[in-house]
């Protein structure tokens, strides 16, 4: 099991207009003092533009790990908020990256138990919000997009909580795996069904695995 971490900030935001886009978005969010109600729909107080994509169900709470901060500010220095809070996380940590989390993993935070659920998938509005094209790419290629949690016990969550680890599935994948899986152009078979049989992972991400290993299946690859 890893050891607890803190967390350092609680972020929630409105839906809005995008500075420099007509579109609309809730990835600007603010920083929240107190403590804060966590549903399975999110946190009380944060919104979402699109429910398609973001909060709810298998998304309803971010969190993003603040080392990789650094990391996107070196590659494109020219980048905007690149910093905790940036990318629209709800919530922001230090010493737990895709490394050392798995699909399933179950952890105690505040009042609340929540379960890791699914990678997030970055979009077009991470370039817009940074003012900076191929952030959201460079994202993806490296697998910093941090991840989604379900809530299986709502409660009252805050800064400076202690997250928890108390649970980890049998023969779990880290999201490190996953991401490398997923970006191999035509990975194994086997490897994609590995990923779509993780315990705890979002269904609509099953789905998609499977189709993916289907097609790979008919289409002269291996297992």
């Amino acid at each position: 099991m890893n050891p607890p971490i803190t967390v350092d900030a609680l972020f929630v935001g409105q839906v809005a207009r995008l500075a420099g886009d007509s579109r609309s978005s809730a990835i600007v969010k603010a920083p929240l003092s107190g403590r804060c109600r966590l549903t399975a729909e999110g946190l009380a107080g944060d919104t979402q533009a699109d429910r398609r994509v973001h909060g709810g169900g298998g998304k309803a709470l971010h969190q993003y790990p603040a080392e990789h901060y650094a990391r996107l500010a070196a590659a494109f220095p020219e980048a905007q908020h690149l910093a905790p809070g940036g990318l629209g996380e709800n919530l922001s940590t230090r010493g737990m990256t895709e490394n050392d989390v798995c699909i399933g993993d179950v952890f105690a935070v505040g009042g609340a138990r929540i379960q890791l659920s699914q990678p997030r998938t970055p979009c077009w509005k991470i370039d817009t919000r940074t003012s900076c094209d191929g952030v959201a790419a460079f994202i993806a290629e490296h697998g910093l997009a941090g991840w989604y949690y379900r809530v299986l016990e709502a409660g009252e969550i805050g800064a400076g909580d202690r997250l928890e680890h108390i649970e980890r599935p049998a023969e779990a994948v880290t999201l490190a795996e996953f991401w490398r899986v997923t970006r191999t152009p035509r990975p194994s078979i086997a490897a994609l069904l590995r990923l779509a049989h993780a315990s705890g992972l979002d269904p609509q991400w099953t789905g998609k695995l499977m189709q993916r290993a289907e097609w790979l299946r008919n289409n002269g690859s291996s297992e």
